[in-house]
């Protein structure tokens, strides 16, 4: 009996490979991780918000509508619960998406409004926090990217023979991902300038 239990398992195991089911579960967990990652480096940008509106805040009081839309961005992005299920949700997902872009349409006019402020640019804190934003821009490219590419790895694998046939008796579905329209809204990140401070220019005579 026992005997025939083990040969059981080892054909139930066979099965599942050939069918693809392995594949689908390790592919899922890499979407997975992929997505935790994008998440960690839209909240390590999120962190550095308070600094940096402060630090402005600091030097150019009298920008309010420009902090208050940054301070406004940053609530709208933490209210999103942004679980690994946000993948199987395309509303969703498209939400956290556009969540985002906000908050970089949001940023980049913070920092043009920093041009019109030579001591806030040449304060070493703010410097600081923009090679910090620099940076963290520059991951969530990168980790974005990963996740665009697992995605679209683990929806080609489940819509193939005989995955297929397994994704469809499992209820896998495809998973949500960045469309051109999420793209273009958020592919280009705040502009981190270390050049000189330009001289502000003289008021128009009246």
């Amino acid at each position: 009996m026992k005997r025939f239990a083990v040969v059981l398992l080892l054909a139930c195991a066979t099965l599942l490979s050939g069918c693809g089911y392995n594949s689908i579960q390790a592919l899922d967990e890499e979407v997975k991780a992929a997505w935790s990652e994008v998440v960690n480096q839209y909240q390590r940008r999120a962190d550095l918000v308070p600094n940096l509106v402060n630090t402005v805040k600091g030097f150019a009081q009298q920008e309010k509508d420009v902090l208050l839309g940054v301070t406004e961005a940053r609530a709208k992005v933490g209210s999103i619960q942004a679980t690994p299920e946000l993948a199987n949700d395309p509303a969703a997902l498209d939400r956290f998406i556009k969540a985002q872009g906000e908050m970089t349409s949001a940023l980049s006019r913070l920092l043009v409004v920093t041009e019109n402020y030579p001591q806030l640019k040449s304060d070493q804190n703010f410097r600081d926090l923009q090679a910090q934003l620099e940076g963290t821009e520059n991951r969530i490219t990168v980790a974005r990217n990963r996740y665009i590419k697992s995605v679209q790895e683990y929806n080609t694998t489940i819509r193939q023979f005989p995955a297929n046939l397994t994704a469809m008796v499992m209820g896998y579905k495809p998973k949500a991902n960045f469309t051109v329209e999420n793209e273009v809204a958020i592919a280009k990140p705040p502009t981190v300038d270390f050049g000189t401070a330009k001289p502000a220019l003289p008021a128009p005579a009246k």
